[in-house]
């Protein structure tokens, strides 16, 4: 539970930050944004569907992340009539497709069921027909790959198999776990390919028990590819996470992976959806403009 101090602390750190948006001019110097801030559609309640583009455009957010669908949809981005309708949606609405997920990973493993191989290779297929430079591969729920060593090398084999088709399509695969910063690494490097990268979510890194700010310094700024910027109940500055940390931590390491933040989650129970994202985009614009 988050306790009084925590709140105040955090409130203050909201405020120290207030003014400094893309578009604030202060001392005669225009702040400039160095990441452009998206959205994951299902956060917005709209998972693989294009009335997401809409709400982030009340929102005010520059892009989606959108999810490739489900078992049950046959994970529909994979149409190309549908992909057509995403391109036009992002077109009307000037709200760009920044990166896919492959979240039903999360329910059908990667590590170990077959189907899921040809999943990720349309994943690049798609990511490529929609300008989306990266593709999160969740591994979570039956995906975990924590205490088992079996998943993990057979995560690598089938990675070394996808990771050419990635390289011929411009696109990363980014890996999201509960993993730890070394053993991330230990796996990109048995697949050894400039395709495969860490997606970072500093609120999963917590959660697993280990120190957000270290182990991003450790993966380094070459090996993650995007960001998930999320607090679990409570809206970004008043959770848990040490922002400021983080935001010196980006500065200090020099990290822009592909441009882009994703807000997930963040939203107090009960609160609106539109008017939750708006401040945690106006807190994400404060901390990262300069």
């Amino acid at each position: 539970m988050k306790t009084r101090r925590a709140f105040i602390q955090n409130l203050a750190l909201l405020t120290a930050f207030a003014g400094s948006s893309i578009d604030s001019v202060a001392d005669g110097v225009v702040k400039k944004r160095n990441f452009k801030i998206g959205a994951c559609d299902w956060s917005l309640g709209k998972n693989c569907d294009i009335g997401a583009f809409d709400i982030a455009k009340k929102i005010g957010l520059d892009g989606l992340m959108v999810s490739m669908g489900s078992e049950s949809n046959q994970l529909r981005l994979r149409d190309r009539s549908v992909q057509q309708e995403y391109l036009q949606s992002s077109k009307d609405t000037g709200i760009e497709i920044s990166s896919i997920a492959l979240g039903e990973l999360n329910n059908i493993p990667y590590k170990s069921d077959p189907r899921t191989e040809q999943w990720v290779w349309d994943s690049v297929d798609v990511a490529r027909n929609l300008n989306a430079p990266v593709v999160l591969l969740a591994f979570f729920g039956n995906n975990d790959l924590r205490n088992d060593p079996k998943g993990k090398e057979e995560v690598v084999r089938r990675l070394k198999k996808v990771a050419p088709h990635a390289e011929k399509n411009g696109i990363i695969l980014g890996i999201e776990s509960y993993l730890n910063a070394d053993e991330q690494i230990d796996m990109i490097d048995q697949v050894g390919s400039k395709s495969i990268k860490i997606y970072y979510d500093f609120c999963n890194v917590a959660d697993a028990g280990y120190d957000t700010v270290k182990e991003f310094k450790k993966l380094g700024k070459e090996r993650i590819c995007e960001l998930h910027m999320k607090e679990n109940g409570f809206l970004l500055g008043a959770g848990t996470n040490d922002w400021k940390a983080i935001g010196e931590a980006v500065r200090e390491t020099g990290f822009n992976g592909d441009g882009w933040m994703q807000i997930e989650g963040a939203i107090p129970k009960g609160a609106e959806t539109v008017k939750s994202y708006q401040q945690n985009l106006q807190f994400l614009k404060n901390i990262f403009s300069k």
